[in-house]
């Protein structure tokens, strides 16, 4: 059988061709002897003994094949994964190349301008330099009459690469200070992960770039300083200070020699090193863009029925985790930006969201065949005796996390973090029971009550009792109304959550919308059950739900929880559930543009603060619209948060955090809370009743005066404006 042509071979196939490529220039010149007689030019190879000529096109190419085998041997390590589709189509061509150019642009690194700048120094400065180095060679291949390196483009030619070098070092000077200078300038997610292998590379780097201009200063001081080499603004200057040595031509070839051994450090270092990332990260975020929702979680065979061959589900192994999910490992930067942004990391959890991905890379490198260097250094203690992600990864790390997508989110090179984590919760909760205690008193409520609160079916139309108007349809019956409301569990059991529930029904009546809900006929959608690993539950829930809906008829719904938001919208369309799904706050931000809801004698005199849901914002990119509504009021003044919209705060109850107690570190909403009442707002105003309940037990908790800061959803205090206006 023919054997089929995998990455790894395009990839050593891929060098071989450089390689010969590089060769061949080596050799051809030697027979062509082909000049430019040009005054404004420089000679190639000028002052360089054949031998060493010789040497640079033996080493070079050899070393082209080398680093070719070895970053072959890492993409082979990427084959080990599961299948991804990731493939490039018509459809998603312009979105892969917006990302692509995003990354290579440095747009991405540049959300945080000090290391966006200082990295896009040395990223572009590098690029510069490679292309000066290409075009001269180019220009030695052409015969005469085709050269073009002379002249003023020649004169231009200097005064670019001078530049580009001039900006390379400056940006490798700061790398030296940011991470070894006074503690003060180093950055907490920088010096926790400073390596050996990071002065190496940043060494090379600065011979590359010093030895390049001491070669410079010495081939012009030996050209007997022409006036065309002014425009080497650097290399001209330092040429005047040596030009009476009287040894010109054996420092040129000293610092010429320097300057190729640099280089071939370079080439050494490339493969096995965290500088691969210069071609693995911009492959990676060409291949971010993804065949799902942004929201939504990987899709998982039928568990309810048993239509599944797979003998184990989520990921334990090297092998149960993607291609794509392997290359992540690679492309890794190891800036710490995922560090900086967790909040179990920032309230002491053990979770950190870089070291799952190195420890994933580091498993797989130390199991694969063959072995490869882990994807950044690590100590000679810490071993991996088996490819199981759990003797590297804790449970106490799996179960920290919220979801709440920011490691995600802040990622310079779109690194898929959260995914390993859920893989991970999968594997321990259907494959080995393994999770926290509390999950499982919300795991029996949802499968015995269809609810986590664990409260009767029969009571979830109980807030609408005294209301009057609120339709219950029974689920069997074909759905009349326009939209369906779907109250969800918080909105239907929680105290606190009634209330925003009623404001929002009260809301919708003034907006003459037609509307029901389905009271005892809704069951949770199974968010929590899914995001903390328990893919069966999830299942059952959501088949049942998709049921009810399609046999109904539904094609609107209205929800106030961004969480059910997210699965009804983005997750049940896996299940066969395609339903128009919009957040309340997306609704009332239209009831209002169409005058369909007038706020125009609202009034609320107060400072308020909106909190972003992380499961609207980061997971579905909705942040204007709950603005947008509170910004209607009359006489409100809304301030912002220090971390809000992208780079908003969990609120700590996602992920299923909502079910489980917080043992270790502060309370993560305990820390938002305080963020909350700092900015000096009199209302907090949140968009999920998760948010809600958190940041409500977080006011009282660190509050002074926790009788002066009124914590609400959205629709609540939009009802109070409108009931303030009647006043």
């Amino acid at each position: 059988m023919k054997q089929r042509l995998k990455p790894h071979h395009l990839v050593i196939g891929l060098g071989l061709a450089i390689a010969a490529f590089t060769l061949v220039s080596g050799i051809v010149p030697n027979y062509t002897n082909w000049h430019d007689n040009s005054v404004v030019q420089r000679e190639v190879f000028s002052n360089i003994p054949s031998a060493l000529k010789l040497s640079f096109y033996t080493v070079i190419p050899i070393l082209l094949v080398y680093g070719a085998y070895m970053f072959a041997m890492r993409v082979k390590n990427w084959e080990r994964g599961r299948p991804d589709n990731r493939r490039t189509s018509v459809k998603n061509a312009p979105r892969r190349m917006a990302d692509f150019r995003s990354g290579v642009y440095m747009r991405t690194l540049l959300r945080e301008p000090g290391a966006g700048v200082m990295h896009a120094m040395i990223y572009f400065g590098f690029l510069v330099l490679l292309g000066v180095t290409t075009v001269l060679e180019i220009n030695h291949q052409l015969p005469e009459g085709l050269k073009f390196l002379h002249g003023n483009v020649y004169r231009a030619y200097a005064f670019v690469g001078d530049a580009a070098g001039a900006i390379f070092l400056i940006g490798i000077g700061w790398a030296f200070v940011r991470r070894y200078g006074p503690k003060a300038w180093r950055p907490y997610r920088i010096s926790i992960k400073t390596k050996p292998e990071h002065l190496l590379i940043l060494s090379v780097f600065a011979a590359i770039g010093i030895s390049g201009f001491g070669a410079e200063m010495y081939r012009i001081a030996l050209d007997g300083t022409p006036e065309f080499e002014r425009w080497s603004f650097i290399g001209y200057p330092l040429a005047t200070l040596v030009e009476n040595n009287s040894n010109l031509a054996g420092w040129h070839q000293s610092w010429w020699i320097l300057h190729v051994v640099s280089f071939i450090a370079f080439l050494v270092i490339l493969p096995t090193t965290m500088l691969r990332h210069m071609f693995t990260s911009p492959l990676n975020m060409y291949l971010s863009d993804k065949n799902r929702p942004k929201g939504a979680m990987k899709a998982m065979p039928n568990l309810v029925d048993g239509d599944t061959e797979l003998e184990s589900f989520g990921a334990a192994v090297v092998e149960d985790f993607t291609w794509k999910q392997l290359l992540d490992t690679d492309a890794c930067t190891m800036c710490g930006r995922c560090t900086s942004v967790c909040p179990a990391h920032a309230t002491g959890k053990p979770l950190d969201p870089r070291e799952i991905v190195l420890k994933t890379g580091e498993v797989m490198a130390a199991t694969g065949n063959p072995t490869v260097s882990p994807p950044i250094g690590v100590d000679k203690e810490i071993t991996v005796p088996a490819k199981t992600m759990f003797d590297r990864i804790s449970g106490d790390e799996i179960w920290s996390c919220t979801s709440c997508k920011a490691c995600d989110e802040i990622c310079p090179v779109n690194i898929e973090i959260l995914d390993k984590i859920l893989d991970m919760r999968r594997y321990l909760t259907l494959m080995e029971s393994d999770f926290p205690s509390e999950l499982g008193s919300a795991y029996r409520s949802m499968e015995n009550s269809a609810n986590p609160w664990g409260m009767s079916q029969g009571e979830r139309a109980e807030w609408a009792k005294d209301l009057g108007g609120v339709q219950v349809i029974s689920g069997s019956d074909p759905l009349t109304a326009e939209y369906l409301y779907w109250v969800g569990c918080a909105g239907s059991f929680d105290d606190k959550n009634k209330k925003v529930t009623r404001a929002m029904a009260q809301l919708l009546q003034r907006a003459d919308v037609d509307f029901a809900i389905l009271g005892p006929a809704e069951n949770c959608t199974g968010d929590s059950a899914r995001r903390s690993g328990n893919e069966y539950l999830f299942q059952m829930l959501a088949r049942a739900n998709i049921e009810t809906l399609n046999t109904m008829g539904v094609k609107k719904i209205i929800t106030q929880c961004p969480h059910c938001f997210n699965t009804l919208g983005n997750e049940y369309p896996q299940l066969g559930g395609h339903y128009e799904v919009v957040h309340h706050s997306q609704f009332l931000e239209w009831l209002v543009a169409q005058n369909r809801l007038d706020l125009s004698e609202a009034t609320l005199a107060e400072r308020v603060v909106y909190h972003d849901s992380c499961y609207l914002g980061r997971h579905n990119d909705v942040y204007l619209a709950p603005r947008k509504v509170l910004g209607q009021l009359g006489g409100i003044e809304i301030v912002e948060a220090p971390r809000n919209g992208t780079k908003g705060m969990c609120c700590g109850a996602g992920g299923a955090r909502m079910w489980m107690e917080e043992n270790i570190g502060e309370k993560v909403n305990d820390v938002r809370a305080q963020e909350l009442i700092d900015t000096g707002a009199s209302r907090v105003a949140t968009a999920c009743p998760f948010c809600y309940i958190m940041m409500d037990d977080g006011v009282k908790a660190v509050s002074d005066n926790p009788e002066e800061v009124q914590v609400a959803d959205i629709a609540i205090h939009v009802l109070d404006a409108i009931e303030a206006s009647k006043q």
